[in-house]
């Protein structure tokens, strides 16, 4: 296992960790027999960073993360991650609250690495009216928590707005060779870089959309490099000297074992030219599939009739790309309220003009309502 450091807590992390949101399970609740045999595969043979929070498996992932720490003893071999479900925050007590519960359902009396979960512009602008500074803080003062940081889904401007808002020691991100530009993407990653802060990356793998997904004439090109499309996804991830480490979200013994051969091969600045080269090319075929030119800009937000423009594109575009019209029928069902929806759009026209893509969003909006929501 090779390892980076997460800078301003001078601590060496193994450049895979355990992303504990994907475990197996039997009945919607997880397999703890299968799930503890691949975290015991995983620590054993160099992970040490643990990465879960409070609402993943429906609140079991937490509860099952400190029996599992506790009956094997493997505590003190690991960092552990979790974060603070901020969307639930309604007062400064509840911060104290949630972080009290889970330092209990962990059975720990410290979180190595604490995150503000998810934040956006609007959970962001909440968390500074309720002094989450002050929280962070105090609990590091404490020793409740070592180290603090934020997890992130919003555009590259309020990210920076937020690694300029405190003495952060990391943060998480989405990216993969599809999102340089995706959130806060590879000018995010430079950003935060520069700051001193490190990077943790998630969805290194488009939740398996580049190891299960990829079409044959991509699939192709990267069997000229062997290996497999996880293998190069990761390795790509890997080679980024600004990302600390990745997060993955196995789910299966195999899976565990094969990310652990790929991370002996993760060495920064390791790609040869063809290589580089190849990826360029393989995410030009997945580009080339988008049917919506739509770059995520926002300023036809917000829709007077609650349409969330974006995100409808977006699913739309994933059907085409990953040749997985059930998966993004399900995201777009399971992700957006009925009044987001493409169908709730009443042509009031406000959008358009604001398009700099200058894109037919009405008449685009009823073929997203068309293919998603239709049985």
């Amino acid at each position: 296992m090779l390892y980076r450091e997460i800078c301003k807590a001078r601590k060496k992390v193994s450049i895979l960790g355990f992303g504990c949101m994907r475990f197996p399970t039997v009945d919607g609740k997880i397999d703890r027999k299968k799930a503890s045999e691949m975290l015991s595969y995983a620590i054993e043979h160099g992970v040490n960073y643990l990465d879960t929070a409070y609402p993943y498996h429906n609140g079991e992932s937490e509860p099952f993360i400190g029996e599992f720490l506790k009956k094997t003893g493997y505590r003190k071999k690991i960092f552990l991650a979790t974060k603070l479900p901020t969307w639930l925050v309604k007062t400064r007590e509840d911060m104290d609250r949630y972080l009290n519960e889970q330092l209990q359902r962990l059975k720990t009396d410290y979180i190595d690495f604490y995150l503000l979960h998810a934040l956006d512009k609007n959970k962001w602008e909440n968390m500074k009216k309720l002094s989450f500074d002050t929280f962070l803080n105090q609990a590091l003062s404490e020793g409740k928590i070592r180290h603090a940081g934020f997890s992130f889904h919003d555009n590259v401007e309020v990210f920076k707005e937020i690694i300029d808002g405190y003495d952060w020691d990391l943060c998480q991100i989405q990216y993969n060779y599809l999102d340089t530009d995706y959130q806060a993407g590879q000018e995010g990653l430079n950003y935060a870089a520069k700051k001193g802060i490190s990077v943790v990356i998630m969805e290194p793998l488009r939740g398996g959309k580049l190891a299960n997904n990829v079409p044959k004439e991509a699939l192709k090109l990267l069997n000229t490099l062997g290996r497999t499309a996880a293998y190069w996804a990761l390795r790509w991830v890997w080679n980024h000297p600004e990302v600390s480490l990745l997060l993955s979200g196995m789910s299966t013994l195999e899976q565990v074992i094969e990310n652990i051969k790929t991370a002996d091969d993760g060495k920064e600045n390791s790609f040869k030219e063809a290589e580089i080269e190849i990826i360029d090319r393989v995410r030009k075929i997945f580009l080339d599939r988008i049917k919506i030119n739509c770059t995520a800009c926002e300023y036809c937000l917000p829709c007077p009739n609650g349409v969330n423009i974006p995100y409808a594109f977006q699913q739309y575009n994933n059907a085409f790309m990953f040749d997985d019209l059930k998966g993004a029928k399900w995201a777009y069902m399971n992700f957006s309220k009925p009044e987001q929806r493409a169908s709730n759009c009443v042509e009031c026209g406000t959008c358009e003009p604001k398009c700099p893509q200058n894109l037919p969003i009405i008449s685009l909006l009823k073929e997203v309502a068309a293919v998603l929501e239709t049985d």
